[in-house]
């Protein structure tokens, strides 16, 4: 029988290779994303299912997990994809910006899980796949937000890996590097008050940095590998590193005291002190 995956913000970057992998690997796909009237090059796959699921209406994401069901019988294995990052000094942001960051990457992401856990239990099995970031193992400067979102997913995922092992589900982070897509575009939500004199340094010397971060991008269908490998390897593997940028980085974080780390994140943003 064909396994299937129910992918959250499959309309772009790796999301959507994640579903275009997974169906040339022959799986069903639950494909879904917030306007999928918009959706042109999924539709026309066999086996791919394009739904509506908008991670802040909850509604909508109980309806795309039993319209999933409903058409493919069962999910094997949910990806949480959904999400965004917001950046900028944490004084410049209004306190629904600061809200619809938790909503979109953790709190939809947890209310996906809760959707699909009772499906999980009843089948006693199901793997839920969240994508992190180096992100949340990693801060750097003008991320409180993001990074708060990610060190988040981290943490529930590492948690919730226990509870769902007592019926034979799993929980598995993919951690990916710089990738490829239009994060640093349409999913990058940048705030900034110029009036906020004291950040403007900081500001100027992210954007600065920026095109060397991205200059090592992996393509997000590397990433899409690293989830089908992290669906169908049958291991008790927590953690999944993506990009060799990914792995460089976290090697050091995890060779090095916070001291030593954080002085060469300041280092490389100019910071004196």
């Amino acid at each position: 029988m064909k396994k299937t995956i129910l992918i959250t913000g499959a309309s772009s970057g790796i999301g959507k290779e994640t579903a275009k992998l997974f169906n040339a690997k022959g799986w069903n796909v639950i494909a879904t994303m917030r306007n999928p009237q918009n959706e042109t090059e999924l539709t026309r796959l066999q086996n791919v299912y394009v739904t509506k699921l908008d991670v802040l209406d909850l509604q909508s994401i109980q309806n795309a997990v039993a319209e999933g069901i409903q058409k493919f019988g069962k999910i094997d294995v949910l990806l949480n994809n959904a999400g965004y990052g917001a950046y900028g000094p944490l004084e410049s942001f209004s306190r629904e910006k600061i809200a619809r960051q938790f909503n979109t990457n953790v709190i939809g992401l947890l209310d996906t899980i809760k959707a699909v856990l009772p499906h999980f239990r009843q089948n006693k099995s199901g793997i839920i796949i969240n994508i992190s970031s180096i992100g949340g193992k990693v801060a750097f400067p003008l991320g409180a937000l993001y990074h708060g979102t990610k060190f988040a997913v981290e943490g529930i995922s590492e948690a919730l890996h226990y509870e769902v092992g007592q019926f034979g589900g799993q929980v598995k982070i993919v951690e990916p590097g710089a990738i490829d897509t239009d994060f640093a575009g349409r999913s990058f939500d940048f705030n900034n008050d110029e009036t906020l004199t004291e950040y403007q340094g900081t500001v100027a010397k992210l954007f600065a940095v920026m095109p060397t971060m991205l200059a090592s991008a992996s393509p997000a269908s590397l990433v899409a590998e690293v989830i089908f490998e992290a669906a169908t390897d049958g291991k008790n593997q927590l953690r999944y590193t993506a990009g060799e940028d990914a792995k460089t980085l976290l090697a050091g974080r995890q060779q090095n005291d916070d001291t030593t780390f954080i002085g060469g994140i300041k280092s490389q943003f100019g910071f004196l002190h």
